[in-house]
């Protein structure tokens, strides 16, 4: 993995993780089993996965909503698995809230320095993480 692909899941990080808490809650509050399993509608006959049929498009729809999910869930994990190699303070200081989502400002006055001293250590993360 290149610093390039590195620097863009951390951008990515915090917006990525809190799309999949979300994502995640709202596949799982909607009734999944869309079958009668009961009563007359039980012994009546289902669909036979017509391309026009709502059921089979709302069932790709929800397949990719869960592909989107995994995808989003690897590269959290990519990230997660590549933090022990930050080891200096200051440094996962600054990795800390980039993946919180906070700016390379925000963090400079946070830490009392400059947004382009920032900028450096966050370069040195990223060389960490991508060796």
């Amino acid at each position: 993995m290149n610093k390039w692909q590195v620097e863009d899941l951390l951008k990515d990080y915090h917006w990525k993780l809190h799309s999949v808490k979300i994502m995640r809650e709202s596949m799982n509050e909607v009734n999944v089993s869309m079958v009668a399993q009961y009563g007359l509608q039980a012994a009546m006959p289902k669909g036979s996965g017509d391309p026009s049929d709502p059921i089979l498009k709302e069932v790709e729809r929800r397949d990719d909503r869960w592909k989107k999910i995994h995808a989003f869930e690897k590269d959290i994990q990519l990230i997660q698995s590549k933090l022990k190699k930050v080891e200096n303070e200051r440094e996962a200081e600054v990795l800390h809230w980039l993946l919180e989502g906070k700016s390379m400002r925000w963090i400079g006055m946070h830490m009392g320095l400059s947004h382009t001293h920032i900028q450096r250590i966050k370069d040195a993360v990223i060389r960490n993480m991508s060796a």
